[in-house]
């Protein structure tokens, strides 16, 4: 049973296991016609990420539609992917709920899968106090022994953890890392800035990565390192590893356009006609890697006019390019 409290004897960060540095991607869950997953899509899906050079693979974050599953499909969906993943890279699972008594059960059966690490949103829509956000993750800390990552969502969740609340995380050992998906890029430049010894930062969202990159920010989790993986790794290693921001700064202007494409129905004109993410990525994964099916409703499959334009902005980025199924998951 879930305490009162806190317990306050979290393992150290020292002693939990390291976080992947580089690109870390979202995979998608394939759903058939009828809304249940498609678990024989499962396996190829993981292994052209991974032929795709990513860090790591985070299965049920926004991508994987965690939104639209039940608890007893998400368990089912994190140890499918788990198996696939065979230890070949590190796991980071998504573990998110509004409920901290169903995010731990989620959180401690992850654990149990063999899940490498946790990514988990604040508890989202009911609007909890930031010491109940805190108190949210400093109970999950204490039910597992594998790293916690904090997915700064404020668009998603309506919580803004501010940067003080989130060094106090780090600092008592509940938090391991955080993907920082705020639009101000300074938010997540403050974290680097900070300091803190083994906190791992992520560039949380397309729109802040190269500027994240440039400052120190250890790795990548958004649309790009999910859908065109190896084209990511690439402008990754050039700021990263190689100092290149050159090179960077021409691969960036090729990335960009796909970026803005993905992002344009909830970042750039809510009110206006566009395609939801989760279409243009299931769309175009199916077109350059294995069929990953259609977005659960109510989520519409992408129209033909937008499949055209994402099939140029693939081909541009030197994707090959197949005809894409059509058809909708209930």
């Amino acid at each position: 049973m879930l305490s009162d409290t806190p317990k306050g004897n979290r393992m150290p960060k020292a002693a939990r296991r390291e976080l992947p540095h580089g690109l870390v991607a979202s995979s998608v869950t394939p759903f058939k016609p009828d809304g249940s997953i498609d678990f024989p899509k499962l396996k190829p899906h993981i292994d052209w990420l991974i032929e795709e050079r990513v860090a790591g693979i985070s299965p049920l974050g926004s991508s994987g539609e965690f939104f639209a599953m039940e608890s007893d499909q998400r368990k089912r969906l994190v140890e499918a992917v788990i198996e696939a993943i065979d230890g070949r890279v590190p796991s980071m699972v998504g573990t998110h709920h509004y409920s901290t008594k169903i995010t731990v059960d989620l959180s401690k059966h992850a654990e149990k899968a063999g899940a490498d690490s946790l990514l988990v949103v604040p508890p989202y829509y009911g609007l909890p106090t930031a010491e109940g956000v805190m108190d949210h993750y400093r109970r999950i800390a204490d039910a597992v022994s594998i790293p916690v990552v904090m997915y700064h969502n404020t668009a998603g969740t309506n919580v803004d953890l501010g940067t003080a609340h989130m060094i106090k995380l780090f600092e008592e050992g509940v938090l391991a890392g955080v993907k920082m998906s705020h639009l101000m890029p300074d938010r997540m430049v403050e974290l680097l800035q900070a300091g803190l010894k083994r906190a791992t930062i992520y560039a949380g969202i397309d729109y802040v990565a190269f500027e994240g990159l440039s400052h120190g920010a250890h790795g990548w989790i958004s649309a790009i390192p999910s859908l065109t993986p190896s084209r990511g790794v690439e402008m990754y290693e050039a700021i990263a590893k190689k100092g290149d921001l050159v090179t960077a700064r021409k691969l960036w202007k090729k990335l960009a356009p796909l970026m803005r494409f993905v992002f344009q129905g909830s970042h750039i004109s809510r009110n206006g006609p566009a395609p939801h993410w989760a279409a243009i990525m299931k769309t175009g994964l199916g077109m350059i890697g294995p069929d990953v099916g259609q977005p659960l409703a109510p989520s519409s499959p992408l129209d033909p006019e937008n499949t055209r334009i994402l099939a140029g902005l693939l081909k541009d980025l030197g994707y090959k390019v197949r005809e894409p199924k059509r058809g909708k998951a209930k």
